[in-house]
């Protein structure tokens, strides 16, 4: 099975829409496909994004907890790395590089180009899309 961090933009997608290779992404996480890996920074920047007031037309306040509680209880928590930087162009974003390493993850999704576009990354990033045509390759006898 797949190990990965998931870019909390992803699953803030996942969550207002549910369609689209964001939330197929997560119905294939609560299927057992691949295993999701989180942290609490990760956990405190998607609550912190899913609870702006600009997304109570898509979002009660209350399906951001069940959101959260079901990250926080179902996919595999870690501690946080310690800090490191340089890893992207937006030091916001060089958590999710060293949460993935950490965790020895196979994988970062995201959908942000500061991520995608990194020239050889370790682990590799790959779109949400992309990660969904890996598995459906996978599961091909």
């Amino acid at each position: 099975m797949l190990r990965v961090v998931v870019d909390p933009g992803v699953l803030v997608s996942a969550r207002l829409s549910g369609r689209g290779a964001p939330a197929e992404l997560v119905r294939r996480w609560l299927a057992g496909q691949i295993d999701v890996i989180v942290s609490p920074l990760l956990l405190d920047e998607l609550d912190d994004v899913l609870r702006r007031p600009k997304f109570r037309r898509w979002l009660t306040l209350e399906e951001t907890d069940a959101f959260i509680g079901l990250l926080r209880t179902h996919a595999t928590l870690m501690g946080d790395p310690p800090p490191e930087f340089g890893h992207t162009p937006d030091p916001d974003d060089d958590y999710l590089v060293s949460l993935a390493r950490a965790a020895d993850a196979d994988l970062l999704v995201s959908g942000d180009s500061d991520l995608v576009g990194l020239v050889d990354p370790r682990p590799p990033v790959r779109t949400p899309r992309t990660l969904i045509d890996l598995l459906d390759q996978i599961e091909r006898p």
